[in-house]
């Protein structure tokens, strides 16, 4: 199977993460027009599978080290499975969580919380499994991106002064969803072995995890998702009918979302190896501000925006650089 083995390109591979995973709400925004979120998801996950069984055949039946992708999937243990399924179902109620919480509280409450939250505890949590990287340096990095979150939300919640109807609930549901969105990461860690080149028995290797997590969001898909189209956040119930009235084309973009999220999970796991899981982590979840990058000067989201705004922004993003930056130092 493909790995990598400097730290110079495992960094390489996080920053795709980052791209990746602050990209893939974009083809939500092109979607929305015409079809409701609960059915772009479905395709959304699909294409998380799509693609992570796609690199399992390719990137992971390759090379000469570690195990072949059909041989790890037959020799781990049901403890590597379990733990790999439990990071797909956790990941997708936390997903879903968030996006509920901003539906109900808007973006510049449940974001911050939400994916501010995921972020600094997800790297606790992932720097106690694995201490790799300058512990100082690693913090005050997290500590920065958290900043650019916060300073983000508050830039968004002027220009949208006055849209948040109930934050109460919302806080809720971003706190719960963000304990949730620090722990999935952890337990796909868990049911990997260390050293991919020499894999241990009984343990995947990424391009195994990352499909028996996909199988996680997809299966636990059936209930979270099938609740939500029952009872939606926004709008009215829809039956699974709808989802098949859908034309390939916006098929295609949802399942595109989920291919592109997907390629960034799986460079983020063989990323973290060599530059360890809390690094891996750290970089991928500064994805928020790729995402405020998109609304900036994409989707032109604070168009005609205060001086004060303005200001937040370029503080944001200032924090966000020298967190990013502090990040990548930690590990080298």
């Amino acid at each position: 199977m493909y790995i990598i083995e400097s730290y110079f390109l495992a960094v390489v591979f996080c920053l795709v993460t980052m791209l990746c995973w602050g990209s893939w709400a974009n083809t939500q925004k092109l979607a929305a027009a015409s079809w409701r979120f609960e059915l772009f998801y479905w395709d959304y996950v699909i294409g998380i599978v799509l693609l992570a069984l796609l690199f399992g055949l390719s990137l992971g039946s390759t090379g000469t080290m570690g195990r072949p992708f059909i041989e790890d999937l037959q020799q781990a243990t049901v403890a590597s499975y379990f733990k790999a399924l439990v990071g797909g179902v956790i990941f997708n109620l936390a997903n879903i969580l968030i996006v509920a919480a901003i539906a109900i509280a808007g973006m510049a409450v449940a974001f911050p919380i939400g994916i501010g939250l995921a972020l600094v505890l997800g790297v606790v949590i992932n720097y106690t499994y694995e201490q790799k990287g300058d512990p100082v340096l690693l913090f005050l990095g997290v500590s920065l991106v958290a900043a650019a979150i916060v300073l983000d939300a508050l830039a968004y919640r002027q220009i949208n002064k006055g849209s948040i109807t109930n934050p109460g609930k919302g806080i809720r549901l971003a706190l719960l969803g963000g304990v949730l969105m620090s722990l999935f990461y952890f337990f796909v860690q868990q049911s990997m072995s260390l050293n991919f080149a020499h894999p241990a028995i009984g343990k995947f290797t990424p391009y195994a995890a990352v499909f028996v997590f996909s199988l996680g969001i997809l299966l636990s898909n059936f209930l979270f998702n099938t609740v939500l189209m029952k009872r939606p956040i926004e709008g009215n119930p829809i039956g699974y009918r709808e989802y098949f009235k859908g034309n390939w084309s916006i098929h295609g973009v949802g399942m595109l979302g989920g291919i592109i999220w997907c390629i960034g999970m799986s460079f983020s796991i063989i990323a973290s190896e060599q530059a360890g899981p809390a690094i891996s982590y750290g970089l991928g979840q500064g994805a928020t501000m790729v995402a405020a990058l998109w609304g900036v000067f994409v989707w032109r989201e604070f168009k005609g925006a205060s001086r004060k705004i303005n200001f937040w922004l370029a503080a944001m993003f200032a924090c966000f650089i020298s967190g990013l930056l502090l990040i990548i130092y930690a590990g080298t």
